[in-house]
């Protein structure tokens, strides 16, 4: 019996996602839990199991293109079964991944008896007939978004591809075929000659899309306001420099972060209305009593903010293990939609790669979020003499329609008073 495996919906509504490096082959056996594919969505990049063992006679996608929630994946033979149920019928079914190591938590469509095959065809790119025809034009999503942004009538290119589908080699093959035969003219009415390349067009990937939509929803839906402060924590570094080779032994990384994150997450408890959300249709607010900060991390496909679940409950070195696990995550694109759900206010260090202050956006629909600058030694004057600080920028940006300045004010200075005496956040 021969399945077809559809790209799954794996969580908050996706629709589509980019395939970004296959871990199979035709002809392959595999098992049920192995990881098929990594595909790219508008929130993680991250691999898709098998949800039955077999052997794979064919994958549909190549690396960079998009395949759509329900598309077919790969067509899996499943040795030693039989179907006795009707060969029309195309309904899909849905059943649980339980094997561990599958890698997406929830449910996976499979393919109902409707998938059974007779035969399949050669080729990645090909849809078998058995399989809805979803797309009007025999194109590519990764051809026809390009044709898009450089406006190219993709009715006027040839294709190459099965059947005749324009690939996005297509569209480079044709816009190369314009520059030869003509020469190029700006909106300002300056020539370019063939030879120049002046601009490099990329296709925006599902993390980047998604970006730009939160940060347009947050500044559309939330009134900013943004309080900026310093704070002297010499005595911060101290604690730090102490315990700081004890836990690089266990492979954990002791950063200010950590004291950060303990610090807000024990100063939101005092304030509730900075882990807060407001409910504009049901006229309510929502005060949250769980302490999930997130903290921002730059990674090479975007910004992703995974979350520290119950950081006011847990020790600085608890919190310093799970800094280090996001960033290991980080680096081997290996965040999931589950590290990043649930968060109830924001953390973004920026400072580490340079800058003192910032006007952070706030992770809407969070009700603040704390940037944190460069840290750097800088003269203060102290007990009315002048001394060396270690001085860390602090960035507040709130949603003013729910926290006000004289509760904003008197939040960062909470913060500020657990990070100058850190020992309150040890005991």
């Amino acid at each position: 019996m021969r399945y077809i495996f559809k790209f799954p919906d794996i969580g908050e509504g996706l629709e589509e996602g980019t395939i970004v490096e296959w871990h199979v082959e035709k002809g392959q056996k595999i098992e049920s839990g192995d990881n098929l594919v990594t595909m790219e969505t508008d929130k993680v990049v991250t691999g898709i199991p098998s949800p039955k063992s077999g052997t794979l006679v064919k994958l549909y996608g190549k690396v960079g293109e998009i395949i759509n929630v329900g598309d077919a994946l790969v067509e899996i033979e499943i040795e030693g079964t039989e179907t006795t149920e009707d060969p029309t019928d195309t309904k899909s079914h849905v059943e649980a991944v339980k094997e561990e190591g599958a890698g997406v938590v929830g449910t996976l469509e499979i393919a109902g008896s409707g998938a059974v095959l007779s035969a399949s065809t050669e080729g990645v790119d090909e849809t078998p007939e058995e399989a809805p025809k979803k797309r009007k034009t025999l194109a590519t999503p990764v051809a026809r978004a390009m044709a898009k942004d450089l406006s190219v009538d993709i009715n006027k290119v040839e294709g190459t591809g099965p059947a005749g589908r324009i690939m996005k080699e297509d569209i480079q093959n044709y816009l190369q075929s314009a520059k030869t035969s003509a020469p190029a003219a700006s909106s300002t009415g300056q020539v370019f000659t063939p030879e120049e390349n002046l601009v490099e067009v990329e296709p925006m990937t599902q993390i980047r899309k998604t970006i730009a939509k939160n940060m347009i929803q947050s500044k559309h839906n939330a009134a900013h306001m943004t309080l900026f402060e310093e704070v002297e924590i010499s005595e911060l570094d101290r604690i730090r420099k102490k315990f700081k080779a004890k836990l690089a032994d266990d492979g954990v990384k002791l950063t200010y972060l950590a004291f950060v994150i303990k610090a807000t997450a024990m100063a939101l408890r005092k304030f509730k209305s900075l882990n807060a959300q407001m409910d504009m249709d049901a006229g309510t607010m929502i005060y949250k009593k769980y302490y999930n900060i997130g903290i921002a991390v730059d990674t090479d496909k975007g910004l992703m903010v995974p979350v520290v679940r119950n950081a006011d409950r847990l020790s600085i070195a608890e919190i310093a293990a799970k800094i280090t696990e996001f960033s290991e995550k980080a680096r081997d694109g290996q965040i999931t939609m589950e590290d990043m759900q649930d968060g109830t206010f924001t953390i973004t260090s920026y400072g580490s790669i340079g800058g003192l202050f910032a006007v952070p956006v706030i992770n809407y629909p969070q009700a603040g979020i704390l940037g944190v600058g460069r840290i750097a030694k800088q003269p203060i004057v102290k007990n009315d003499e002048l001394a060396i600080g270690l001085i860390m920028p602090l960035s507040l940006s709130v949603d003013h329609r729910i926290a006000d300045g004289g509760e904003t004010a008197r939040f960062v200075n909470q913060v500020m008073a657990y990070l100058e005496e850190p020992t309150a956040l040890l005991f």
